[in-house]
Order: C-alpha cells, then structure tokens, then sequence
C-alpha cells in the first residue's frame, strides 16, 4: 500500500510536557549526572571535566557543565539527540551503556529546565537548543529544537536556508545564557581536541528552601547532594566523586570534578584477599528470548522476499522464453542477481535465528568476585555493573541479611551483559525483577562459600578486624590511624593507579615511606618504581584471582529426616485447623471430633459438676479474721508429696511453741501443711483490724466483715478451682526455682527476726508479728494460707511469759548462726542475682544486657552478661565484677530478683507497719482468730469420705482442732489428687497416641506422594527428551525452571 493512503491518518505527537515527565524516572539525581557521563564514555572520551561557572541571574546561581573529548556529532548526527528513543548504539553484541537513545533528555531535563549542547566534529560546529523555559514563555506545546550549525574554519553558518538560521540564533540568543555569535564561539573554543562535545545545563531545580539540590559550596573540590548529612549515609550517595569513582567496573576515562582528577577504582584490586567463582545458569532468558522473536521475524521478513524475487525470476524466464536478445538477457541477469542476493540474506538471517535459538538453551556464565574491604569495613554489600556501568550498590544477600558479623566487610562485584539482565531506563535498576532476585540469591550462596574460605570466622572474627585496627565497639566507626594499622592494611592491599597519559593500570610494589603518600593526578608510567612496568608501551598487568568452587552441601540423612518431620508437622497443624472449624450438630457428632476437641466439653461439666457439689453439699465457710485475711498470700508449693511444712521464719524446731497447757503431758502436734490453693485474695487491712478493740464494739464489725467474706468466697471459690488445675502444670516447671528459694529465706527471715527481736523483747508475745512476717515473706512462693497448729492457751495471763523469751533466745541464737555462716550464704545468695538487667560498660559506651551466670568465691563475685544488642564487632557477653565501675543496674530490679542486701532492706522497711501486738486484750482474739482459720481451711480442703463428718468441724473446740488427725487428712486429701492427676495423665496418653497415629498414617501418604511426584517428574523428563533430543536435565531444579519457562511462553 502506498505511503501516499496515509497521510490522511492520526499522528502520534510528542507534547511539550513529556520534557519533565520524562524527567522523573531519575529518584537518584546522582543517576542523572551519570547519564551524561556515559555518553561521553559512548563516545570514546579520554577525559570528561563536569565543572560549574557562577551565573547569580540564572536560578540556582551557577551553570552545571560536561565538557568531553569524544568523538563529538556532525549536524546530522545531532538530530538524532531529539529523537527520543532512537540510538545507534543498540545492537545484542553492543559493549556500549546507552541503548534507549533517552539518557541525555531525561539526565538534562531531570537536573536543570534548560540545555545547550555544543559539539564539534570534522570540521563542523553544532548547537542544539531544548529548553523548557523557551516552551512556556511562548506557550507552546510542540517541542522545538534549534539546531543551527557553522563551519569550523570560516565560523560562517553552514544552512541552506537563512530564514531559518536567524530564527534559531535569535531564540538562542534571547533564552540562553549567552546573547551574541561571539560568546557561543567561546563556547566552542573549550573544544580543545579535534572532536568533542559541551552540555551546559542552566535553570537548576530547588528544593523547597529554595536552594538548589546539588550543593557546590561546602567542598570546591565536588558536588554533594544538599540537605544530605554525612553520618549514616553511604559515600556514593552523597558525594558526586565518590559515586564517579566507582561508577565503571573498568575505568578506562580520566573523570576532573571542579578541576581535580578523580580517584577511580576498580574495585577487584581494592579489596583484602579477592578471590573469583564461576557462575552459570539457564534462568536469565528474558532478554535472549527477545532478541530470538526478533531474529526470528526478521528471518521471516527475509525469507518472505526471498520467495517474491524467486517468483518474479521464474515468471520473467517463462515471459521471455527464447528470446536472446542483448536488452531481455540484460532484465534477466538483473532479476536473478536480486533473487539471489535476497536468497543470500535470507540464508544468514535464518543462521543468525538457529544460532540464537541455541545460545538460549545455552548456560550464560557470569564471574564473581568477592574480597573484604579493610579500608572501610561498614561499607559492605554487592556492586552489581551492565556492561561495566554500576546499577545497584551496597545490596546485601545471604549471611549478610541477617545482621550478624557473619560475611560483615565483604564486597561482591559482577558484570551483567545486556543478554543476561537488562536495566531499566534510568540504569538505576533491572527491568527484569524476578531475574535479578534470582541473581543475588546466587551471589549469596557464593558469598557463603567466600566466607567458608577465607577461615576468617575459624580465626575468630574479632581479632581479624582488630589486626587492621578496628579497635571500636561501634561497627561503622572507622579504623584507628595509628601508623602500625595504617601499614598492616597497606601491606595487604598493594596500591593500583592509572596512568594519566596511556590509561593502563599499574600495580606499584609496597614500600614503607609510600603509607599514606599523596600522588600527583597527572601520574605517569615513568613514576613507576617498578622497572618493568616503568613505561607507557609495557603491557598492562592482569589481576592474577585465585579461582573458588561452589561446594554445595548434600542434604545427610539426618537433614532430609528434619525436612520431613517438618512437612508432616505442617500437615498437622492443616488438620487440626480443618478439624477445629467442625459443626456438632449432636452428641455423636461430638464422638467423632478429635480427643483434644471432645474432651474440652467433658472437663467444663466436670468443673461445673464440681462447683455444683461445693455449693449444695459444702456449707459456708467461717470468715477470716481482718488481719490474717489480709495478709499478702503465698504462692502453692510445688508438689502436694513435698509440701513444706509452715513453721515460724525462725531457724529453730516446731517443738518451740508448744501449747503451755498440754506440753506436759503429750508432744506438740505436727505443723499443718500448706493447702495447694490460694485463699481469698483481700484487699489490705483497715486501720481498725490493726488496733486494739473492746469484745463489744468487736462483734458487730466481725459480722459486717464476716458478710463481705461470705460475698467475697462466692466468686472467688469459683475462680480458684478453674485456677487450680493451670497451677498443677505449672509445679513442675516451678520446682529447680523453689528448691534454692527456701534456705536463702530463711536465712533472711532470721537476720530479720533478730533486728526485730531487740524491739518486741519487753511486749507482750507478738504472735500476730510472727504472722505477718510469715506472710510478707512468703510471697515469692506460691499462694495459699496456713499457720503452725497450735493448743489454745488456757489463760490469756499464761501466754507472754514462755513464748516472750523461748523463741527471742532462739532468734538471738538463729542470727549469731547466720553470721557465722555469712560467706557461704552470700555464695548461695550470689545465684539470686541471675535475671537482673544490668548496663555494661565497654571501650567507654553503655551497653544493656542480662545475668545469664554468677561466680561467686571469698573475694569477689562475677556476673556473665549477655546482651540484648551490640555492633558485630563486640562479643555478645562478657564477664564482669559486681560492684565494679564498669557495671551498673539498669532499673531497681523486681521482688524476685532482688538480690539479698535489697530484700533485707525492704524488710526492714516493713517492720513498723507491724500491728500493735503490745495491749494485753489482743492476745485471745488472735487465738479465736487462728483457731477460726484452721477451721476454715480444714473445710475448704476437707477430702470427701473422711471419717470425721464434714460438719462436725464447726463444733469442734480449739483442744479438738488441735487433736484432729492431720496426717490422716492430708493423706486422704493428696490420694483423691492422686487420682486426679493420674486421670489427667490418662487423658493426656490417649491425646499422645493419637497425634502418633496421625503422623504415622501422615508420614507414610507423604513418602507415597514423594514417589509418585519423583515417578512424574521421571516421566515428563522422558517425555521431553523424545519431542526435544538436546535437552538436557539432570536436577529437579533444571526441570521445574523449565516446566515454568514453558508455561510463561504459553502465556
């Protein structure tokens, strides 16, 4: 169809907005000043100067400059800069950055709202115009770009037609910085060399301050991204030199910031110990499958004309038949020369396709090259280059994401062809992202590898580092400049420059006075001290790697035995979730549900049924006493067989306080053991129950409070029966901790009881002082309420006289005992300090931690802490002095973990608030109110069939209650707990053995889909390798990789 039947038809138009859309691509404005860089790196420059020149009436205050030697444009070639997207740098084998023919636009476009290109080349001179302050000034909204040109020796305007040359010169002179011929002749004449090109960019974009974004002030020697701090930013991010310095794996272009050289590296020759990997892989087909389509359609295309010029050669032939004359042969030969060469073409693009059709099945090889940076250890992670120009920086993979110092200062660095990943228009990425990932899951296995192979962590990490000076706690504080380290790193990193004049690296041999010298930029091969390499026409030196292999692990026995249990744990959890959401519809529904799910029903009526028997069977127990109610609760003990007993906190025998009325004529009667359930739970006492009352005005607030027990035991009896069963599993998680917690308390009971001795000796008996100190010191153990069972006194006179002197005596002797024997409980007591939060100090920083271990002699005590968090550099716990400098507490630690000066501390402080046990009429209510609790706790605890009635415990006199058979009772009542726990351990086998039965039939349907899953995957390699001969699979990986290659094609 002609080209004329088109021209009627919608165009698409590029729109004067698309300038600063196209603009934004760039994040990273460092990426946009690269931009530049590459073209002139494109263009074969030796050397780039980017520099600024003040401009105060131009917005920003300066003009950015790129001024490069390359290879420049002729007039022609420069129309194609406004074309976007055309470039004659793209082809698959190109080694070149640009390749979207957008770079120089969108870097301009993206630092300033103006450009002016000036460009040499022969002997032309061409300027080219796109300003975005042009297009709004006169409103428009089509981009025009002036582009006129001149000869290079007369200066004379090299255009057809005048008209247009004035229009140009005259847009350029009004709307760029320089307003005559003249001054655009200047510009060219900073073209030194033959050829060349000069991108002025003017008009900067602010930020919000109104100040520009790249900062040229602070340092004259660089250009610094503004508003930007140094501390806790990488180099490359902030400083321009810095990113130039390690923008090209191969440096081969001398980079001037500001007029001063830039330091390039490569970074292979910059790191301790570099060591390379050989890497292949089948995964990275996108691009290749790209350039297959391609081949492939332009194989068609060709092979298309080659037919039509074979069909017109044998429709000539058969035209002309015989006919030989001069004119006719003269077509013929024509024609069959045209259908030949079409045939020819044709031919070599159907190679080109069968070869690249191969390739793709090829394994694309890549090299990895990893080495420690020593210089500067924080700045760590993977370079990843295309076509040796950097696209991501400081990437972390493998060990290194999990924080640790494990691989911690190593650097990666690859080189990507175009074929393998290709980047994303602003190079700041990949376009592939799958691809990519796929790439440092790579390099982080090799990384591993590296790190197994240096031996660096079987030497011990931190004196690695500590060899090179890194003397800090602090991981990204830089290493100590004393000379001793400054030469150490020298020693192990020789020094590698680049000749100014021939742009060769030489490697320069160490030398001791060379630490810390400052080389000039224009350094030459003749400055070489080594003489083999002192000359520019000497070979350049390749950097000799040792080569490491990928040892991959196989999966033992053991491991394939973990995954597995791991798979069927997994399904368990599956099932259990399916089985949870099943409906009951009715009672046999509830027979199929699993043990766990059935049970729950039976113990809930089971709970109910018990609360139901207490409150129809049991009558109400009598309320407590104020000031023994209110007494804080202790925890239950740990096992109903080993229940201590409760004695006094004094270290003396029960036998001690005996009741005066029977010690004649029968020993004292064994203490009661301790119920495994707590008590109510009351608020504190009131002032009233702490004074001192009259029998009458007595009675009625005993029987208001007695009422507000009653209402209190309704709620709270419920409460502790479903509490109960939870505090039984947790007795034998509690016992390691009980069994060091009661020597320790008794020892502080009786250095207590003996400072309080000495103000009690002239009172009357401090029977409810005793109580109470029981109580306050008990309550780290577990809760419940119980006194020593003792004989009611028969007069109230009788009491003070023994018991005001017998157990003082015993207390006095209790504390002499305690002193003696103080070094060993200050080792036994040293143990309590475990769990405390402590602060450590280490090279002169606070760090928190926790007592995980305590040792303890005659002179000292040692804490081992460990940390809740320190730089990879510092050991993660360290032993340290109690008391030292170097150690503090981080808050007051909690009652549990006081260690024993503080608990005696808090002991003492609550010994004034002690009830007043000196007036002579309190001495019987305490009785009454002992022999009221012994009942009740006799009734709450009471085991069912006991000999003795139930109710006969409310009648029972003080002399009955002290001859009750406690052993007898407490054997019954811990044979029905017995037997409860014995059920609870039935039920809890049966719920054992069914999860057993599941994970056998579990295991054994996950071994048949193995087999199966391996059978298939057998077949559908067999299958492959008929339709497709060379296919070659070995791994499971290979064939999934490739079964999902084939789906996204189908896709």
């Amino acid at each position: 169809m002609a080209y004329s039947n088109y021209s009627n038809l919608s165009r698409a138009q590029l729109t004067f907005e698309y300038l600063h859309t196209n603009s934004t691509t760039h994040e990273f404005l460092f990426g946009a000043l690269a931009e530049l860089v590459d073209n002139s790196r494109d263009a074969n420059a030796t050397r780039i100067d980017i520099y600024t020149e003040k401009r105060p009436e131009l917005r920003g205050g300066y003009m950015l400059c790129f001024l490069d030697d390359g290879i420049g444009m002729d007039p022609n070639e420069a129309t194609h800069v406004i074309q976007f997207g055309k470039s004659s740098k793209r082809s698959p084998e190109s080694t070149q950055i640009g390749q979207y023919g957008n770079g120089l636009k969108s870097g301009s476009m993206r630092i300033g709202k103006d450009f002016i290109l000036f460009t040499k080349k022969g002997n032309t001179l061409t300027c080219l115009f796109l300003s975005r302050t042009f297009h709004e000034e006169e409103g428009l909204d089509e981009v025009i770009v002036p582009l006129p040109s001149w000869d290079l020796k007369t200066k004379e305007p090299l255009t057809a037609d005048p008209e247009k040359y004035a229009i140009e010169t005259e847009l350029i002179f009004k709307y760029s910085p320089f307003k005559n011929e003249q001054q655009l002749m200047e510009q060219f004449s900073k073209i030194e060399s033959s050829s060349g090109t000069l991108v002025i960019i003017y008009n900067l974009k602010l930020m919000d301050s109104r100040e520009p974004e790249l900062d040229v002030e602070t340092d004259h020697q660089d250009i610094l991204m503004a508003g930007i701090h140094a501390e806790g930013v990488k180099p490359e991010r902030r400083s321009f030199r810095a990113y130039a310095a390690v923008l090209y794996i191969d440096p081969r272009m001398r980079i001037f910031i500001q007029g001063h050289k830039v330091r390039t590296k490569r970074l292979s020759c910059c790191l301790y110990k570099p060591r390379v990997y050989k890497y292949s892989s089948t995964r990275f087909k996108t691009r290749a499958e790209q350039e297959v389509k391609k081949a492939d359609h332009l194989a068609k295309i060709a092979e298309e004309k080659a037919r039509e010029a074979e069909s017109k050669r044998i429709a000539l032939e058969a035209r002309l038949g015989e006919d030989l004359s001069k004119d006719s042969r003269a077509i013929l030969r024509k024609v069959q020369d045209s259908a030949m060469m079409l045939q020819r073409d044709a031919d070599m693009k159907k190679r080109i396709l069968e070869a690249k059709q191969k390739a793709l099945k090829e394994p694309k090889e890549l090299n990895f090259i990893f080495g420690v940076n020593i210089e500067q250890r924080d700045l760590d992670g993977m370079f990843v280059y295309n076509c040796s120009r950097l696209i991501k920086m400081y990437e972390k993979t493998g060990p290194q994401l999990e924080g640790g110092m494990a691989c911690g200062g190593v650097v990666g660095v690859v080189d990507v062809p175009y074929l393998v990943l290709e980047p994303t228009h602003n190079k700041q990425d990949f376009a592939d992202a799958k691809e990519y990932r796929h790439l440092l899951k790579s390099m982080g296995e090799y990384l591993a590898q590296y790190w197994k192979d240096t031996n660096i962590a079987q030497k011990g990490i931190v004196k690695f580092w500590d060899e090179f000076g890194y003397l800090s706690a602090s991981w990204s504080a830089p290493p100590s400049s004393e000379q001793r380290y400054k030469r150490r790193r020298a020693m192990e990193i020789p020094l590698t420059i680049q000749c100014d004049k021939c742009l060769k690296w030489r490697t320069l041999p160490f030398q001791m006075d060379a630490v810390d010298k400052r080389y000039p930029d224009s350094w030459v091969c003749l400055m070489n001290p080594d003489s083999k390499q002192d000359r520019c026409d000497a070979p350049e030196q390749k950097q000799n790697l040792p080569c490491g292999v990928l040892k991959k692990d196989k999966p033992t026995a053991e491991d394939k035995q973990k995954e597995l249990a791991e798979k069927i744990k997994q399904q368990q959890e599956k099932l259990e979730a399916l089985q949870k959401t099943s409906t009951i519809k009715s009672a046999a529904d509830v027979k199929k549900l699993p043990l766990e799910v059935s049970m729950k029903p039976t113990e809930s009526s089971s709970q109910a049924t018990r609360s139901s028997e207490r409150s129809t069977t049991r009558p109400r127990s009598p309320p407590l006493p104020a000031h023994l109610k209110n007494a804080p609760s202790a925890p239950p003990p740990r096992a109903a067989s080993q229940r201590p007993t409760r004695t006094p906190p004094a270290p003396p025998p029960p036998k001690v306080e005996p009741s005066r009325s029977r010690a004649a004529a029968k020993p004292p009667p064994p203490a009661a053991k301790p119920a495994p359930k707590a008590t109510a739970k009351t608020p504190p006492p009131s002032r009233s129950s702490r004074t001192p009352a009259k029998a009458s005005s007595a009675k009625p607030a005993a029987a208001g409070q007695r009422k507000r027990i009653i209402e209190q035991e309704d709620s709270e009896e419920e409460e502790e029966e479903e509490e109960e069963e939870e505090e039984e599993e947790e007795e034998e998680d509690s016992e390691e901790s009980e069994e060091e917690q009661p020597q320790t308390k008794k020892s502080k009971m009786a250095a207590a009881v003996a400072n309080r001795g000495k103000v009690v000796e002239k009172a009357t008996p401090p029977k409810r002082g005793k109580l109470d100190e029981v109580n306050t010191h008990s309550q780290p153990e577990k809760k419940g309420v119980s006194t020593p069972t003792r004989q009611t006194p028969t007069t109230p006179s009788s009491v003070p006289k023994p018991i005001s002197v017998q157990p003082h005596g015993a207390k006095a002797k209790a504390a002499e005992k305690s002193s003696q024997q103080e070094p060993e409980n200050d080792t036994k007591n040293a143990q309590k300090d475990k769990g405390l939060l402590v602060e450590v100090r280490v090279n002169k920083e606070w760090f928190t931690g926790k007592v995980i271990a305590v040792e303890a002699n005659k002179q000292s005590v040692r804490w081992k802490v460990k940390f809740d968090y320190v730089p990879r550099s510092t050991p993660k716990d360290r032993w340290v002095f109690k008391g030292s400098d170097e150690v503090r507490l981080m808050r007051p630690p909690s009652p549990i973990s006081q260690t024993p000066d503080t608990q005696q501390e808090t002991e003492k402080g609550l010994a004034p608030m002690e009830p007043d046990t000196t007036q002579p009429g309190t001495s019987r209510e305490v009785t009454d109110s002992l022999v009221t609790m012994l009942r009740t706790m006799l009734r709450y605890f009471f085991p069912p069939a006991f000999r003795i009635p139930k109710d006969d415990v409310n009648s029972m006199t003080a002399e009955e209650l002290v001859a009750f058979p406690l052993k007898e009772y407490f054997q019954q009542y811990e044979s029905g707990l017995q037997s409860l726990c014995n059920s609870y351990q039935s039920r809890a086998d049966a719920r054992a053995k069914a999860v057993e039965e599941k994970s056998n039939s579990n295991e054994i349907k996950l071994k048949e889909a193995d087999e199966k899953l391996q059978k298939l995957r057998t077949n559908i390699v067999a299958l492959l390798q008929k339709v497709q001969e060379d296919i070659d699979i070995n791994t499971d990986d290979e064939l999934d990789a490739y079964i999902e290659d084939l789906l996204t094609k189908g896709d």
